[in-house]
């Protein structure tokens, strides 16, 4: 059982692994579903009658008048972990919000590849985020972090090629980083003002993510999935 005590209008981190580290996105279609699961199930008014009969993919949205249980901060989807920051903002929210997400796609992992038994690493994690120098840097972890898809050794080695990492990030769907940086991906699903509030332009963000360097992993250390 979940010992946190979750409080609307905090920031949290939450992450989740695969079970033995095990892939939980195989594909594109993966991806897509979870991120759509993000979208539905980020409501006070779910229903899964509807929610079955739904299944177009990721770009078919309900589009009906919602109650948010959070705000999706930020994300990023990886082989066999996602991250997460959330702000509470119903009694609960995160919660309810989590146990529908992994229950929903394990549920459809599990059917499309023929498996059975738990697909992640136990109850989700979740890290409380005690001010904005933890908030902004940690989204900048989050939208890096899929670096290590093309230089694994980044976290000890610094990033090498920049021009090579930046093109790469623009091209990865799989995390918010676009929809900060002005590229349109999945803008309906994120909540980009507390982010964007310390930042003057969508290019000064860029360029915070640009400016990383191996000493900022000390700032959030304690709150990041290795």
């Amino acid at each position: 059982m979940r010992k946190t005590k979750f409080s609307n209008d905090n920031y949290y981190h939450i992450y989740n692994r695969g079970t033995e580290k095990r892939q939980i996105f195989l594909d594109n279609s993966d991806h897509a579903r979870f991120i759509h699961y993000l979208y539905e199930f980020n409501d006070e008014k779910f229903d899964p009658n509807i929610s079955r009969k739904i299944e177009r993919g990721f770009a078919s949205f309900i589009q009906r008048p919602r109650e948010l249980l959070v705000e999706i901060i930020a994300f990023c989807l990886m082989p066999n972990h996602f991250h997460l920051i959330l702000r509470q903002i119903k009694e609960n929210g995160i919660a309810k919000f989590m146990q529908r997400l992994g229950t929903g796609y394990a549920m459809y992992f599990n059917k499309k590849n023929e498996r059975t038994g738990v697909l992640f690493q136990g109850v989700f994690k979740s890290i409380l985020i005690e001010n904005d120098n933890y908030l902004t840097h940690l989204s900048r972890y989050h939208h890096i972090n899929p670096v290590e898809l093309i230089e694994p050794n980044w976290r000890k080695e610094g990033i090498r090629d920049w021009n090579k990492v930046n093109n790469f990030l623009e091209n990865y769907r799989w995390s918010s980083y676009l929809d900060y940086i002005g590229n349109k991906n999945f803008p309906s699903l994120i909540n980009k003002e507390i982010i964007n509030s310390y930042f003057q332009t969508e290019g000064s963000y860029k360029n915070f993510i640009n400016q990383w360097l191996n000493k900022d992993l000390e700032v959030i250390k304690d709150i990041i999935l290795e």
